[in-house]
């Protein structure tokens, strides 16, 4: 009896026990604030020993934690360090790979916010947009709403160690319900989830769902050990959870908007509700509102119930079925009167309250791209660092970025850019006069300007900014023809070769160099030997020197092979046509032709460094012709089969056949050869109709036309003689012929279909008795070679694009360049010939006060040495001169110093003047239409700063502008005075 008595009263405690747990949580407590004491995140130098990073989630999404390794690759990839780093301790690190989600306190807000180099924020974004700071700004109603709808014991005193991850009573009814569904299918399921494990599943669980019975699991204890992070007393937390959810529960996506996350926001998107004066008027007691303040308050009742309801199926509910969502509202309601949380006043005038869910949000108003150029290409650059797609995604992360512009700067020189779209300010500031605006009107006009910072190791950007009110940037962002400009990367390039060839010569003898075998068409290969034999001083320096003086004619009556044809080329002022200049006053005064017959000297050496290519153009039998020659044949068929093509593509062939005869003498035999060929399936039926319907009675058949029919069978003639008697092109001939047979080939597959036609067609070509026509197509086939070499020496001093026009036009332009690329390579010289990587950005900081805590800062880079150090001195003082004694001297002495001098500066200006022009067969212009107009000036002051300015009209109203590079180099003297706090913030600068 005693033993029954002693296990009867064990049950009982043990009940009591657990009745008393299941109240109280006092165990949960003890064990969870122990587990909770030993979660510990500490920020280290350099990068952390022991982090985990999460793996899914829609809030570690969003705020960019999933993908912070692959981030971080990306980022050490393009010269970012980890400064710094959050640190696990040992139980917190063991937790999270158990699964767990790290318990810490949460952001219900985060996004990216940018500040410049001071320090002030220039950009700043916030998801969600609306929230509560925190519980005391929750009106009581919104509060006892959400908590009779899911977590209805969550705030009660009497319990201050209460577990709120678990409501018991609910629990144990969801768990009974699953018995009662393996019974009955149709059954539906409550859930037991409280508000505390719901938001561990919608921000941390996979797609925000519960999907197994470990996902609940792993729910629940995160959530116990976030309740408990404070010690056993979890009051203060559970008020801390009902903030949470309301600020953060999902509420779907909208379009306008994108994804909806709190009340707040789905108030503004899915209603058009006003957060403020929705909180106002249910803060208010009903009592005290008539008319339409009551309306408006009962209408902000039922939508606040309404997003609480919809956000357990925010897709169904807001956008497939709002009807379902009315009345599902409306039954809460009811219930809500019952249990005394609303008057039946209130419930009556909410349940008939209007209230229309929104199909898109309206597009606010949008800030000016005028004052946001820079910012947006310190975005577009984090897009590419960060491999992001979209910007949507980026300004929800939680990201701090410090960037290297200077924001005071950007803004003064910003509104002073726009300024000048005023005619009376241009005036002011000197935009008007000689080479200048004239007539044209400024505000057509978009003017641009970059500054850059050398500093150590890298190059900053200090501003950026221009004056067209769209997302382009122009110095990026496009292709322009910048004129003159190109003869600074031409010059590059020739004082390189000298470079080259004096490392290649300057250690031989007189006797060794005149034993030197040079053809005579090489000019700088014959000038570097012949200044090295006669030279007492040998150095690099004195010879690049020595180049620089070198002389060429300036006359424009001279006709040039270039490009594949005959050009001539023309100054800007004709007064120079009879003048000879030295390579440097050509380049002060940025003379054509000059640079012209340099460029032909630069392809003439690249040219002869081609392995055996004196033999290959002296000797008819020399091996290497036929491939060149192979190679000429297979590039012009690939043009003429494009035109023909587009000619004839996509037409009906009866249609295209009709636009091939157009031109071609029909007689009988020309016509049936064409159709035999064309059409060789075609029997003696369709043939004589075909003939009847292009011949009057059958005249000058002359024969049966069946014996016609024979004599012109397919394979009757040759390609090239078919073309010769219908004086057709062959390839034209033969791309009908082919589309008749496959009208649906696309370009790419008639062209790899072609391959032997078009060398059939040109076997004229090869026979040597033709070695003169033969000689013009090798030159322009090497002078391709030869300006490939010159693109490559152009892309390794940074130049943008993948391919140069091989023609010496490409000296003045015609390849077309950046500002930004431009001003890339004054940084080279300035940097004594080394590269160095261009920031926008000097610092990241993600996931600030989290466990994933992790801020990066540039590395100083050692840089490439690009250019010769010697080449990249000469080139400044080359850049020097153009403001010295050429076309840019009106900026000479713009940026004074306190004592009277004035800072060092130099650089390159250049008009472009893009024009479409036509010709008559007699080379006489019919018309030209205006494309573009440009004018650029690239420069660099004093010892640290470079940049580029530029000037452009696009489109037909270029016609009305004749401004020179002159405009550019005006505009950045009108800027000086506000750029020079900038300037000479950072200490003494080379003087002039």
């Amino acid at each position: 009896m005693v033993r029954r008595i002693f296990i009867f009263l064990l049950i009982l405690a043990v009940i009591s026990g657990v009745i008393h747990e299941l109240r109280t949580s006092a165990l949960q407590a003890y064990c969870f604030s122990k587990m909770a004491a030993k979660i510990r995140v500490r920020v280290v130098p350099g990068k952390s020993p022991s982090i985990e990073f999460p793996k899914a989630g829609p809030y570690d999404t969003r705020l960019g934690y999933v993908e912070l390794p692959t981030f971080l690759r990306n980022l050490d990839a393009a010269g970012y360090n980890i400064e710094e780093q959050a640190c696990f301790s040992p139980f917190l690190l063991q937790y999270t790979q158990a699964g767990f989600y790290p318990a810490y306190r949460e952001k219900s807000q985060a996004g990216l916010r940018i500040e410049d180099r001071s320090g002030h924020f220039i950009y700043a974004t916030a998801y969600p947009e609306h929230i509560f700071s925190d519980y005391s700004q929750i009106p009581d109603i919104i509060a006892k709403i959400l908590l009779y709808i899911e977590n209805r014991e969550l705030l009660d005193t009497r319990y201050p160690f209460k577990n709120p991850a678990v409501e018991w009573k609910r629990l144990a009814a969801a768990a009974l319900e699953i018995g009662i569904r393996a019974v009955d299918s149709s059954r539906n399921v409550p859930g037991g989830s409280t508000l505390a494990t719901q938001i561990e599943k919608f921000r941390h669980s996979s797609q925000g769902l519960t999907l197994s019975v470990t996902d609940k699991f792993q729910q629940m204890v995160s959530a116990s050990m976030r309740a408990y992070l404070d010690g056993p007393e979890t009051l203060k937390a559970r008020y801390g959870i009902l903030c949470d959810f309301i600020n953060s529960m999902p509420l779907g996506a909208i379009t306008g908007h994108g994804e909806v996350m709190g009340l707040g926001d789905g108030l503004y998107a899915w209603y058009g509700a006003d957060f403020s004066e929705t909180i106002c008027l249910l803060a208010e007691r009903p009592s005290k509102l008539t008319g339409s303040a009551a309306k408006a308050r009962a209408a902000a009742l039922k939508e606040v119930v309404s997003l609480f309801v919809a956000q357990r199926r925010p897709s169904y509910f807001l956008s497939e079925d709002p009807a379902v969502l009315e009345a599902k509202t409306n039954s809460y309601l009811r219930l809500l009167a019952q249990a005394g949380i609303i008057t039946p006043g209130e419930r009556d005038a909410a349940i008939v309250a209007p209230v229309v869910i929104q199909e898109r949000v309206a597009a606010p108003g949008t800030e000016s791209f005028l004052s946001r150029k820079a910012l947006n290409a310190i975005r577009v650059q984090l897009l590419h660092l960060l491999d992001v797609d979209r910007l949507y995604r980026l300004d929800r992360f939680d990201l701090s970025v410090t960037s290297t512009v200077d924001q005071s700067v950007q803004q003064e020189m910003t509104s002073l850019l726009k300024s000048f779209s005023d005619p009376s300010t241009a005036r002011k500031k000197g935009l008007y006069g000689y080479h200048l605006l004239g007539d044209g009107d400024p505000s057509n006009i978009v003017y641009s300007l970059t500054l850059y910072e050398r500093s150590e190791g890298a190059n900053l950007m200090r501003l950026q900014t221009d004056t067209l009110d769209q997302p382009l940037n122009i110095n990026s962002g496009t292709k322009l023809e910048l004129g003159s400009s190109a003869k600074f990367r031409t010059l590059a390039t020739y004082l390189e070769i000298i470079a080259a060839l004096h490392e290649q010569y300057h250690s031989l003898s007189r006797a060794e160099l005149a034993a030197v075998e040079v053809d005579a068409a090489d000019h700088l290969s014959r000038w570097v030997i012949s200044f090295l034999s006669r030279a007492g001083d040998r150095e690099l320096s004195a010879m690049l020197t020595a180049a620089m003086q070198r002389r060429y004619s300036a006359s424009p009556h001279e006709q040039f092979f270039t490009g594949g044809g005959v050009h001539t080329f023309s100054n800007f002022d004709d007064r120079d046509d009879t003048r000879i200049f030295s390579v440097q006053d050509a380049f002060n005064q940025s003379i054509n032709l000059v640079f012209i017959r340099l460029m032909r000297d630069i392809a003439q050496y690249y040219k002869y460094q081609i392995p055996g290519v004196r033999q290959l153009l002296s000797d008819a039998k020399a091996p290497g012709r036929h491939n060149y020659l192979a190679k000429f044949a297979d590039q012009e068929g690939r043009i003429f089969l494009q035109r023909f093509y587009r000619k004839y593509a996509g037409k009906p062939f009866g249609e295209a056949f009709d636009i091939l005869l157009e031109g071609m003498r029909k007689n009988p035999k020309n016509l049936a050869a064409v159709f035999r060929y064309i059409k060789p399936e075609a029997g003696l039926d369709e043939f004589t109709t075909f003939l009847a319907g292009h011949l009057k009675n059958g005249q000058g058949v002359g024969g049966t036309l069946s014996g016609l029919f024979e004599k012109s069978a397919p394979d009757a003639y040759s390609l090239v003689d078919l073309g010769y008697i219908t004086r057709i092109h062959p390839l034209e001939l033969w791309t009908l012929a082919y589309l008749n047979r496959h009208p649906d080939a696309r370009q790419g597959e008639v062209i790899q279909n072609s391959a032997a036609e078009r060398q059939e067609v040109y076997t004229w070509l090869f026979k040597t008795s033709r070695k003169n026509k033969q000689d013009v197509r090798i030159r322009a086939l090497l002078e391709e070679e030869a300006f490939s070499e010159i693109f490559s020496e152009w892309k390794r001093l940074k130049y943008p694009f993948n391919s140069l026009v091989p023609s010496y036009a490409t000296a003045i332009g015609s390849s077309a360049d950046r500002p930004d690329s431009l001003a890339e390579l004054v940084g080279i010289v300035l940097n004594k010939g080394r590269w160095y990587p261009t920031f926008q950005i000097q610092a990241l900081s993600f996931g600030e006060k989290t466990p994933y805590e992790t801020r990066l800062t540039y590395q100083k880079s050692q840089g490439e040495q690009v250019m010769h150090p010697e080449v990249a001195e000469e080139l400044r003082q080359a850049l020097s001169g153009v403001v010295e004694n050429g076309t840019a001297q009106r900026i000479r002495s713009a940026f004074l110093l306190s004592d009277g001098t004035s800072l060092a500066i130099g650089g390159k200006t250049g008009t472009g003047d893009n024009r479409h022009n036509i010709y008559s067969s007699g080379g006489q212009l019919i018309s030209s239409k205006a494309i573009n107009r440009t004018a650029v000036f690239v420069f660099f002051i004093g010892d640290r700063f470079y940049g580029v300015v530029t000037a452009y009209v696009d489109g037909q109203d270029a016609d009305d502008y004749t401004f020179t590079s002159g405009l550019a180099v005006q505009l950045l003297k009108a800027a000086a005075p506000k750029l020079m706090p900038l300037l000479t913030a950072g200490g003494p600068q080379r003087p002039r």
